[in-house]
């Protein structure tokens, strides 16, 4: 474990309590973490592979492509004078660069196709020639990072930008297809790209007029101008997408959603102004609407951003709380998929890390019943994530509010439970929320009552085998809390005190005046 991880935790759990702003950062990191856990499944670069014109034996012995040229031919033919034999090279060039399997990139460049390839693509009199050295620049991008480096070193970006200008449609959207693999690379590349006016250059060409396919790519490049962080991409520059980007989440297309989501979800993972930037784009209402879609591809990016803006003040919480996001989350947190759960409670975890008004209206979403369905039967990160919603509750809550969820919604016993977890972070969250829930019924004469409730539940077992934890801040917390709370009382202390039933319900010592009248019950 790392100083700085360590440090973290020991801020969290300190005068057992967790800081509200350190629970919200350490809530911000595992958004990295999921991403990462997403990264395979989602494209950030693609080979523009066309079926049709992949060459096979077949397709030779039909006639259909007489003349299979060799690489050395392919480049003879490519600096050739003769306008036809330039083309025949350049496209027999691409046709090998699409090939679905094992497309021979570096081969390719290690014979200079590459500068061959820029130089075509600015011959503005030719423009299937130019479209042929596009989409085999693109499929050159679409491969490792040295494999784009090349690309970009040979300054094939200013002409792609250029190429967005061009009257053939179908070039300009091989040119933000290639750029799109290019910004796809890393924080570098992504900078290269918009630093040469990219923006500038894509904003005019999305109207009502835009086809589909073209728009997607349009979306797709705007989602990795946005991605990557070390460093973040310049905001300034970023910023002016977020009107458009908001604007496309009313599209009907899954496609369009999805980026324009991904893309939204990459500028929210940061500070409280990005976040700002875009709540103020309206996009936060069309965020939450999209939570209710019967589609994961665009769940998982709107649920990210939300979860990520929740992260951020008070008001912004506020703006998803009052576009309708709790019963939205409420639902997801019963979907079908864990990792969509999962995220779901992050989220809500992230909201009762707030103020008590905003945990007020967690309760009253009804949605601390799905966590305690979450803690009881749920894939073990989201039992994670739910149990941080516990603690942050016993943190911020009210004593109304954290009596509730153990009266109503009968959270102990599965909060409990999870003391017998594997990972040490998790079972740390849980103690914590025990001691917030000893803490308060000291303040309301419960002690006794709550140290028999958690006995019964088998807490106690479970914290004495903690106290053998090889975890030091487990078992140090694991003895504190027994040594505080369970090692004073005495048998006719506790039949003095045992809980008397009041209509069905244990009560908690109804004799102290900071309890309402009639007591408080667990």
């Amino acid at each position: 474990m790392s100083k700085a991880d360590s440090n973290s935790r020991q801020g969290s759990y300190k005068a057992n309590s967790i800081n509200t702003q350190d629970s919200r950062m350490r809530r911000h990191e595992v958004t990295i973490e999921l991403r990462k856990s997403k990264k395979e499944d989602q494209m950030f670069k693609r080979r523009n592979i066309n079926d049709e014109d992949l060459t096979s034996p077949l397709k030779e012995l039909n006639g259909q492509s007489p003349v299979q040229l060799s690489v050395d031919e392919i480049v003879a033919a490519m600096n050739s004078e003769d306008q036809e034999r330039q083309f025949l090279g350049m496209q027999s060039a691409r046709k090998m660069l699409s090939r679905e399997r094992n497309p021979p990139i570096d081969l390719m460049i290690g014979h200079g196709i590459v500068p061959i390839c820029i130089r075509f693509l600015q011959n503005t009199n030719n423009s299937m020639l130019q479209f042929e050295a596009a989409w085999a620049l693109t499929n050159i991008a679409s491969g490792t990072s040295d494999q784009t480096r090349c690309v970009i070193e040979h300054n094939a970006v200013p002409h792609f930008v250029a190429l967005l200008q061009s009257k053939s449609i179908n070039l300009a959207e091989q040119a933000v297809w290639a750029l799109g693999n290019i910004a796809g690379d890393g924080a570098a590349a992504r900078d290269i790209v918009i630093h040469h006016n990219v923006i500038d250059g894509i904003l005019p060409l999305i109207n009502n007029e835009t086809p589909l396919s073209f728009l997607r790519n349009i979306v797709w490049l705007m989602s990795n101008l946005c991605r990557n962080k070390n460093p973040s991409p310049p905001f300034e520059q970023v910023k002016r997408l977020l009107p458009v980007l908001s604007q496309l989440l009313l599209s009907q297309d899954i496609q369009v959603l999805a980026d324009a989501c991904w893309a939204l979800s990459y500028v929210t993972d940061d500070d409280n102004t990005k976040i700002q930037a875009v709540v103020d784009s309206d996009a936060v209402p069309r965020l939450v609407k999209l939570l209710q879609m019967d589609e994961p591809s665009i769940i998982v990016p709107a649920l990210r951003s939300v979860g990520n803006i929740v992260t951020g003040t008070d008001q912004q919480t506020d703006v998803v709380i009052a576009s309708g996001g709790l019963p939205r989350l409420g639902l997801l947190l019963q979907h079908n998929k864990s990792n969509i759960v999962k995220e779901a409670a992050w989220t809500v975890s992230n909201i009762t890390a707030g103020n008590q008004k905003q945990i007020q209206a967690v309760i009253q979403a009804g949605i601390f019943q799905q966590l305690r369905t979450v803690l009881e039967k749920g894939d073990f990160k989201a039992q994670k994530e739910a149990a941080w919603a516990v603690t942050n509750t016993t943190t911020s809550g009210t004593p109304e509010q954290i009596v509730d969820l153990i009266e109503k919604y009968k959270i102990l016993k599965p909060f409990i439970d999870l003391l017998d977890a594997k990972d040490p972070r998790t079972i740390k969250v849980v103690q914590t929320g025990l001691s917030n829930l000893f803490a308060l019924a000291e303040k309301l004469g419960g002690t006794e009552n709550l140290c028999l409730m958690v006995e019964e539940m088998g807490g106690l077992d479970k914290l004495e085998t903690l106290q053998q934890h090889e975890n030091e801040e487990v078992y140090k917390k694991a003895y504190a809390i027994i040594d505080t709370y369970f090692s004073n009382a005495d048998d006719e202390a506790e039949q003095e005190l045992a809980p008397q039933e009041v209509n069905g319900a244990l009560e908690f010592n109804a004799t102290q005046p900071k309890a309402p009248e009639g007591g408080y019950t667990f």
